[in-house]
């Protein structure tokens, strides 16, 4: 049997640049090109030549003080249609102004691979923290988002307390054990023919800040801005929550 064939250097040197790419997920970070490497596994010689291939191409930004790395507004420009087909460009204005209403960071998550990949967030202009910034792929059975699109999906297992809870209360709730506990909660978002789940909207903070009085506060105006955005997800072309594979929690 032959080996399988190692890639050609160019498609090698693009495998490595989206490691780069990924390294920036989740929370927004600057990072020196030694964290940069030490995240993408790669030497710094190699992971400084490409990210000033990526700065060069508008994907990386450098802080010409700090020499640290960030996203580029370029891989912005490069995001927006996906964005448009998900129907995030018209619901963002909704998105920010309950954001600001509730001074907590908003984040949008949809069904990837049996998981809450979040593919949007909008940020509050007051009251922010890291603390707020969700996971950028959270399991389905283990997430306060995967427990929304779960709960109010046709394929939900019947007789499954946690989910039967969720559907009882209108809203999914994790705790996330750290040192400073962080409580997320989440809201599904319903739209398009027969009302399918087309994501779900979340919410997290210390849980020391976002206790009961405060959820009590937030849902209501998480599920009106749910409602409002749902129909801007009625042409998207993300799966949709009617065939999930079901595994042990």
């Amino acid at each position: 049997m032959a080996a399988p064939e190692e890639p050609r250097s160019g498609a090698r040197a693009v495998d490595r640049a989206i490691v780069v790419l990924n390294c920036f997920a989740g929370d927004d970070p600057e990072l020196s090109v030694s964290e940069l490497a030490q995240l993408a596994g790669l030497p710094v010689s190699t992971s400084h030549r490409l990210a000033q291939a990526l700065v060069r191409g508008g994907l990386l930004e450098q802080d010409s003080a700090t020499d640290r790395y960030r996203i580029g507004h370029g891989l912005a420009s490069l995001a927006r249609p996906a964005l448009t087909r998900l129907g995030l460009d018209s619901a963002a204005p909704h998105l920010y102004a309950l954001a600001a209403g509730i001074q907590i960071t908003v984040s949008v998550s949809v069904l990837e691979d049996q998981d809450a990949v979040t593919v949007f967030q909008a940020r509050p202009p007051v009251k922010f923290c890291h603390h707020q910034v969700p996971r950028a792929r959270q399991s389905l059975q283990a997430s306060a988002a995967g427990h929304a699109l779960l709960a109010y999906s046709p394929a939900r297992a019947t007789g499954d307390l946690d989910l039967d809870r969720v559907r009882h209360v209108g809203y999914a709730s994790e705790l996330i054990e750290t040192e400073d506990p962080i409580r997320s909660i989440a809201v599904p978002i319903v739209g398009g023919p027969g009302r399918q789940v087309r994501g779900a909207l979340a919410v997290q903070a210390r849980s020391a800040r976002l206790d009961d009085e405060l959820i009590r506060a937030v849902v209501p105006a998480m599920r009106s801005a749910a409602g409002r955005i749902a129909p801007f997800f009625q042409t998207a072309t993300g799966t949709v929550l009617s065939h999930v594979e079901f595994g042990s929690r």
